[in-house]
């Protein structure tokens, strides 16, 4: 998990593999209190490392997760740093947007050289079809089910009478395709739904920054498609790993459009499988991008709403501060927490 060289990290990974005795598989043997392989097979420990030319994607997110934490810990100290990895994510969001408006004609050309291929045009549509619905099942289960239930269960109400009244927001994020391009009205909605601006303008922007379930649950659907396209059986493990990367690559994405497949590249290496495997879904992913930002907004205005409502009693509290400190020679309105002078 946590990788003893980062420069290497970023190129390869290592891989301990353990050669089972052909006698242990033909006649397996269970000692009285334990299963003790080395005693009754002094071969069985013999393990071979192998490197393997993929980026150790899980231990480099464990190393940036213990260094935000260190850094958070430095406060003061650790601002520098701090604004240097912000300038560099920046830097590397532009040249991903360089690169998102030069997709579609790459897109064309990696969708044609998969196609040529192929022997079956039409069982490759079948499958993209398959793939299509598995992920807008999924969004529709996750915004409609998972959602509505947690929403239900903090406050005793339905959420459909909320998600109604986001309804242009909904359609800002489906045509843009982007959290952060629909940000602005979703601050308006909600102000106007009498969600308290403090919570909107807390909530919003950090929503757009690192909650993307939508993205996690595609990434997810997208690394299952290609390993079954490819006649690999995921095991448990493989499949609790992709799990785990693509809910800490969904983090690291930005609110912009197909900004999901740039992170996909570190799911499908976590658990070996071929990149080049992503131009399949491009040609459908532009549609799918919409549907996962639709459910990524959602999921922000109706987390806004929640803390709002659960949060009503201490927000008050605090606007009953702010007037009692507030300086009588002056004209001070206190609306919701804003303060005007």
């Amino acid at each position: 998990m946590f990788p003893p060289n980062l420069v290497e990290a970023t190129i390869a990974q290592s891989v301990i593999k353990i050669i089972v005795p052909e006698e242990y598989k033909a006649n397996p043997r269970f000692s009285n209190k334990t299963f003790n392989l080395k005693d009754q097979y002094p071969y069985w420990a013999f393990e071979e490392k192998l490197e393997m030319k993929s980026t150790n994607v899980l231990g480099l997110v464990t190393f940036s997760v213990i260094l935000g934490i260190t850094i958070g810990k430095m406060r003061e100290r650790g601002k520098p740093l701090l604004v240097f990895f912000e300038t560099l994510s920046e830097a590397m969001m532009i040249i991903t947007g360089w690169v998102i408006w030069l997709s579609p004609l790459g897109v064309f050309f990696l969708v044609i050289a998969q196609i040529m291929e192929i022997s079956s045009f039409a069982a490759l549509l079948g499958q993209l079809g398959l793939y299509f619905g598995t992920v807008l099942l999924g969004l529709f289960l996750h915004g409609f089910g998972t959602l509505s239930v947690i929403y239900f269960v903090c406050t005793r109400t339905l959420p459909f009478r909320t998600i109604a009244g986001l309804s242009q927001v909904l359609a800002t994020a489906f045509g843009t395709a982007s959290s952060s391009a629909t940000m602005p009205i979703t601050i308006q909605t909600l102000d106007g739904m009498g969600v308290d601006p403090r919570v909107t303008r807390f909530v919003i922007p950090v929503g757009a920054t690192i909650n993307m379930d939508g993205t996690a649950l595609y990434e997810a659907v997208a690394a299952i498609f290609i390993a079954q396209r490819n006649g690999l059986e995921l095991g448990i493990g493989q499949a609790a790993a992709i799990c785990v990367t693509a809910t800490a690559a969904s983090i690291g994405a930005a609110g912009i459009p197909q900004a999901g497949l740039v992170t996909m590249v570190m799911v499908l290496d976590t658990v070996g499988l071929p990149a080049d495997q992503i131009s399949i879904i491009l040609a459908v992913d532009w549609l799918l991008d919409r549907f996962r930002t639709t459910i990524n907004v959602m999921c922000d205005s109706l987390g806004a709403r929640l803390v709002d409502m659960l949060s009503a009693a201490d927000l008050r509290s605090m606007a009953d501060v702010d007037k009692a400190n507030a300086d009588p020679h002056e004209l001070v309105e206190i609306v919701k927490g804003d303060t005007h002078v």
